[in-house]
């Protein structure tokens, strides 16, 4: 394949991202993987650096608006920053390019695309205008109250889950985060839901993306060709969300998700 088809790829996926916020992972990986033939370790590796360089932009525009929830953020890192470590050390026993290693992440992103396609269907149904009302009404607690979890050890426990997703697939901090935040922060608005899942993403992906590099699984040249087409596409993607039906095209996707999804299950 010509360098510039990677570049193009970047551009839909940044694109599809700026208009629904559907995480990268969930989209680039098996675009890497089905369509241009990458070998699923180092799909997952440089995916994995391709969003925290996404997303740290993002990150840095909502600490400015002061929409972070740094205390959500630090109560998931507390699950996923370990889990990531533990998974690399499984990765790093096994060697990503080893036949266990292909055939366990393969499986486990079979299963985080068909977790997220749930994910993206549950968020449509969720965030129709009159549930984002009546949810606007139940969240209008005070800050303090509106950061704590039902119960202290779920953002941890459920962080550590994302956290081993991620390292092993690249999947589970968008969609996935999304839902777990809205089911263990019921109170927290909806804005400061969308920034602590981005934020919180930042560090499990450098974290998990830095240990692939350790272990080789990362293509340098292929993520710089990403990035050149990806980041133009958010852009452009930001822009255009109030113009395009977005409960269609996250309905489109979460079946182009699950059918992903259950072809690498069911490999």
């Amino acid at each position: 394949m010509p360098d510039f088809a990677f570049v193009i790829a970047g551009f839909a996926v940044g694109l599809i991202v700026g208009l629904t916020g559907v995480g990268g992972g969930s989209l680039m990986t098996p675009v890497l993987i089905f369509f241009f033939g990458v070998k699923p370790h180092l799909a997952i590796g440089t995916d994995l650096l391709f969003a925290a360089c996404t997303k740290l932009g993002g990150t840095l525009s909502l600490a400015r608006q002061r929409l972070v929830p740094w205390r959500v953020v630090g109560l998931l890192c507390a699950g996923s920053i370990p889990a990531a470590l533990a998974g690399l050390a499984v990765l790093h026993r096994l060697g990503p390019d080893s036949a266990r290693a292909q055939h366990l992440m393969t499986f486990t992103l079979g299963v985080a695309l068909l977790l997220t396609a749930a994910a993206t269907f549950y968020k449509v149904l969720v965030f129709s205008p009159r549930r984002q009302a009546a949810a606007a009404a139940a969240r209008s607690a005070p800050a303090d109250v509106a950061t704590r979890p039902r119960h202290w050890s779920l953002p941890v426990l459920l962080g550590a889950v994302i956290g081993l997703l991620v390292t092993f697939t690249s999947v589970g901090a968008g969609a996935i985060g999304v839902s777990v935040l809205l089911l263990v922060f019921p109170r927290l608005p909806l804005p400061r839901i969308v920034a602590a899942d981005i934020a919180y993403a930042v560090p499990l992906t450098l974290v998990a993306g830095l240990g692939h590099a350790s272990l080789g699984s990362v293509d340098w040249a292929l993520l710089a060709q990403l990035l050149a087409g990806s980041l133009p596409g958010i852009w452009l993607g930001a822009r255009l969300v109030a113009r395009t039906p977005e409960r269609v095209i996250r309905s489109l996707l979460s079946v182009l998700l699950a059918w992903a999804g259950a072809k690498l299950v069911l490999v």
